[in-house]
């Protein structure tokens, strides 16, 4: 029996038959190809456009994806190498030759013939038969198209042979870092992924399809391209357009064109009815179109999704339909850790687009690189606001004219192959772009010019001297950290002001005349989650993670990881928080963008989300208390600061940002102030709150004489009868307390502790933070990354067990929260490493690069006497400086019970190192990588 041949002709039947519908004549090539690596770039030479290989690959796919390339060799280790990003198992550069044999139906005879490769990095040669097509493709976001017209022939068996070649090939990018081209997120993949596809086409066809709504005049401007390579002609074209949901269909329009040869366009304004409904995040609704020209024996069909919806903006507000909108964004930068590479799949985006709405974003903005149709086509469907953006992130924009010319080709891919989705609603140039401005402003106007569909910026913000403080005079919009009257992010502010909740950045922004979009937002380091390991069971190793995990147990302090992870995210929670509650408050921003809602595993692990680097929970917080303050509506309240006295009052204004697509008619707000579960004080109104920014909705002023002892109070805000909610936390501290020492002797002197140790007292050490060595005091955690950023103060916040009785009377969680902001900038952490014994009260987390023993409150017996070591400032204006009081007075309360026996420290002369002078300590900062 003769099995391969039967196998053989059961394989090209499926082949044959994997057409798209009548409407349309598609040969998928996907399947199985051969494959040879051309790293010495020899293939040309030596005819490789001839020849079949023994090495198998799926496609689409990649080499990474094949096990092809250099295989890694890197082992776990706590060096730049193996922090920089996720590691690729398979690593390959340069040319690779991918070869099948396809065979063209024979009813495609006389037709017209185009291939289709949907993504590909970055360089892509064709050949059929040994016969070079002409022309090259080098799109980084847009299909590579090939014209096989003259090369194939219906019903004969021919050989297509593909080279593509990720090499480099214009300066987009500084350290390709620029997220279209990077090993930093995505990979520098070689491959073909998404649609690999012949399409068969009559003579006159239709090309393209641009649908231009005008929501004022209920009608459409469709412009359609057309192909005609016979001789002018005459046709008719028919447009269709039916609701995607209700299925109701607008009155069709038939018009008689003249076609030329060669290339032309025709325009048609098309009437969508009086019941058009329009698209936006709340109603996105979609219509397809639907076009069809017959001239003569010649028909072509061709659809699109659209929305009816103008993005728009009036003076300095962003607006969807003529309503006010506010941008609720992150970043999304290429990030998928078992591709590396973007999903070419709608259920790949919808993991996405889901987790985004679910945590109450409306807007993504992709990073320097433009997602492929599936990602637009889900935020189309769930009503998501786009900001898209060149392959290009460099500083030296304009120096190069072939890579000027390579963004003009780019941007003129992307209005043919994404323009009409509803979703693309926002164009930045590229990220933080410097250079020659003036560059960026004629391509920017161009495309204007060309596609009035979406708002354009110049760049999303920039470091060029004199440029990134204020808008370019041609932007639609614009995307900053400050401007030239101050910061528009909390990173600028929230370690060197005290608390404070009655802020926003109004001043800085006064004068605006265009939209402003606050510039990546946090970056808040949140330490490594060990467990996450297991998830990695791609094309990526995350030797970072287990780089961290192999010295956490060589140190023994794998058993804290978790908690490490818990503690830092949780301030991270806490600092997101303010950053949107103040944007949210400024009436001239329209929106922010965080960097990021989810981790980010390159530049050094920047592992800055709530989110993990695949879209899921890190267990810091839950998506429905994260809506609490990211939302369409977020009630919101101003007041002074987070920690009182009981002889003030806790004063306050109730605030509302409506950005809902409705008026809030006699809504009914409740408030209410909490100690535990035990209400303080409460209150009600009916109000009426309109779209946008309702300020002083109702102001509170209420006594704290109730609170007896040190308490933390919640104020909840309610929206009765919707599921809007927020919460926030104050400390209130006695007024009249007396510190008593006791039997506790305190001294700042090392020397002195060491007597009196000897001499069996308790002994709280309380050096002056100024002068001892450790780690610079911060309330904020590490910047971004301790890798790629790393002369910053390396703490990631408070660790402590609220049980512990040194505690007791000090209200506290686990991690940092307000209340700790006083004790922290005024402290210097001590590095405990050598101690041997003893136990940490309040402990600090190091970052991960160094994952040391921290402590800025320590105990331990030394001979016969008992010490509590305090590195943060107890003795300075006490009176004024409540938190610091209390911790004194908590500490002192422990130190004097019969509670206080802590373990013997064996190494005690190892405090004098520890504690040693260090006259001049650095102040460090996050620099800029540039």
């Amino acid at each position: 029996m003769k099995i391969k041949p039967i196998i053989t002709a059961v394989l090209l039947f499926l082949f044959l038959t994997s057409w798209d519908s009548d409407d349309k004549k598609v040969m998928n090539i996907a399947g199985d190809w051969t494959v040879q690596l051309d790293s010495a770039d020899i293939g040309q030479k030596n005819g490789w456009q001839n020849m079949s290989f023994k090495q198998l690959i799926k496609l689409p796919g990649t080499t990474d994806d094949a096990g092809l390339g250099v295989a890694n060799t890197l082992k776990p280790s706590l060096e730049k190498l193996q922090m920089s990003h996720l590691t690729r198992k398979h690593s390959y550069l340069g040319a690779a030759w991918y070869t099948r044999e396809i065979t063209v139906p024979d009813n495609w005879k006389g037709k017209e013939f185009i291939l289709k490769l949907e993504r590909v990095i970055w360089k892509t040669n064709v050949w059929i038969d040994g016969k070079e097509v002409q022309g090259e493709q080098n799109s980084l976001i847009a299909p590579h198209y090939f014209d096989l017209s003259q090369y194939l022939t219906a019903g004969k068996t021919h050989r297509i042979t593909i080279r593509v070649d990720n090499r480099k090939l214009f300066d987009i990018s500084v350290d390709n870092m620029a997220h279209a081209y990077t090993n930093e997120t995505q990979i520098i993949w070689n491959g073909i992924i998404g649609k690999m596809e012949i399409e068969a086409f009559d003579a006159i066809h239709i090309t393209n399809l641009q649908v231009k709504p005008d929501i004022n005049a209920s009608s459409t401007k469709v412009k359609v391209t057309l192909n005609n390579s016979t001789k002018n002609a005459k046709g008719i074209l028919s447009i269709t357009a039916v609701n995607k949901k209700t299925k109701i269909s607008v009155a069709a329009l038939q018009k008689e064109i003249q076609i030329k040869t060669g290339e032309s366009f025709v325009e048609v304004d098309y009437n969508m009815g009086k019941d058009v409904k329009l698209w936006s995040e709340f109603s996105p609704e979609l219509y397809e179109l639907t076009t069809e020209l017959k001239a003569g024996k010649n028909i072509s069909n061709t659809s699109v999704d659209f929305g009816m919806r103008n993005f728009s903006r009036k003076g300095s507000v962003l607006t969807i339909n003529r309503q006010p909108v506010f941008l609720r964004g992150t970043l999304e930068c290429d990030i998928f850790p078992l591709t590396g590479h973007a999903p070419m799949d709608k259920e790949g985006w919808r993991k996405v687009f889901g987790m985004a709405k679910n945590w109450g974003l409306n807007h993504l903005r992709f990073h320097s690189w433009c997602p492929p149709e599936a990602a637009f086509e889900v935020a189309d469907e769930m009503g998501f606001y786009l900001q898209v953006e060149l392959p290009v992130w460099v500083l030296k924009i304009g120096e190069d004219q072939k890579t000027t010319d390579f963004l003009y080709a780019e941007a003129q891919r992307m209005i043919n192959e994404y323009g009409n989705h509803p979703s693309f609603c926002m164009w930045s140039m590229g990220n933080e772009l410097q250079g020659d401005m003036t560059v960026l402003t004629k391509l920017m106007n161009s495309l204007r010019v060309q596609d009035d569909r979406h708002l354009y910026t110049t760049t999303s913000f920039t470091f060029e001297k004199g440029h990134g403080d204020w808008p370019e005079s041609d932007d639609d919009f614009f995307i900053t950290q400050w401007t030239k009257k101050g910061w528009v992010r909390g990173q600028g502010v929230f370690n060197s002001e005290s608390p404070t909740f009655n802020k926003d950045y109004a001043a800085s922004v006064e004068g605006m005349t265009v939209p402003l979009v606050t510039h990546e937002i946090g970056q808040y380091a949140v330490y490594p989650k060990i467990d996450e390991i297991a998830k990695y069971t791609g094309v990526l190793e995350p030797i970072n993670f287990m780089s961290v995990k192999e010295d956490l147990e060589r140190k023994g302090l794998i058993n804290k990881a978790a908690d490490y992870t818990k503690a830092s995210g949780k301030l991270a929670v806490l600092l997101y928080k303010e950053e949107i509650e103040r944007a949210l408050k400024t009436a001239g921003i329209s929106g922010f963008q965080l960097l990021d809602l989810h981790d980010f595993p390159g530049q050094g692990t920047a592992l800055v989300g709530l989110l993990d680097a695949f879209w899921d929970s890190k267990g810091l917080i839950t998506a429905e208390d994260f809506r609490q303050f990211s939302a369409p509506v977020v009630p919101l309240i101003r007041f002074n600061k987070a920690t009182y006295l009981n002889n003030e009052s806790f004063t306050a204004s109730l605030d509302v940002s409506n950005y809902s697509d409705a008026v809030l008619k006699d809504q009914e707000i409740e408030w209410s102030i909490t100690d535990s579960n035990t209400i303080v004080a409460s209150g009600s109104l009916k109000t009426t709150i309109s779209i946008g920014y309702n300020h002083k909705l109702l102001e509170l002023n209420e006594s704290l004489q109730k609170i007896t002892e040190a308490t933390k109070l919640t104020i909840n805000v309610y929206l009765k009868g919707t599921a809007y909610h927020n919460q926030w936390n104050i400390w209130v501290y006695p007024e009249k307390q007396t510190i008593d020492y006791g039997q506790v002797v305190y001294t700042k002197n090392l020397d002195e502790a060491y007597k009196l140790l000897n001499a069996g007292k308790k002994v709280l050490l309380n050096p002056d933070w100024k002068k001892i060595k450790g780690i610079e005091g911060k309330f904020v955690p590490v910047f971004w990354s301790p890798i790629h950023f790393p002369k910053q103060a390396g703490t990631m916040g408070v660790l402590c067990d609220p049980s512990n009785k040194a505690l007791a009377d000090f209200p506290t969680d686990m991690n940092t929260d307000w209340q700790w902001w006083d004790l922290n900038v005024n402290s210097t952490t001590m590095i405990t490493d050598e101690i041997e014994g003893g136990n940490p009260i309040v402990e600090m987390v190091d970052n991960f690069a160094n994952n040391r023993r921290l402590a800025s409150l320590f105990e331990g017996s030394v001979q016969s006497g008992k010490l509590v070591i305090a590195s943060f400032d107890l003795a300075t204006d006490l009176d004024k400086r409540p938190v610091a009081k209390q911790m004194l007075i908590s500490i002192l309360k422990y130190m004097n019970s019969s509670s206080f026996n802590p373990e013997a420290i064996k190494n005690p002369e190892i405090l004098k190192s520890i504690l040693a002078d260090q006259k001049e300590k650095r102040k460090e900062g996050a620099k800029s990588i540039y």
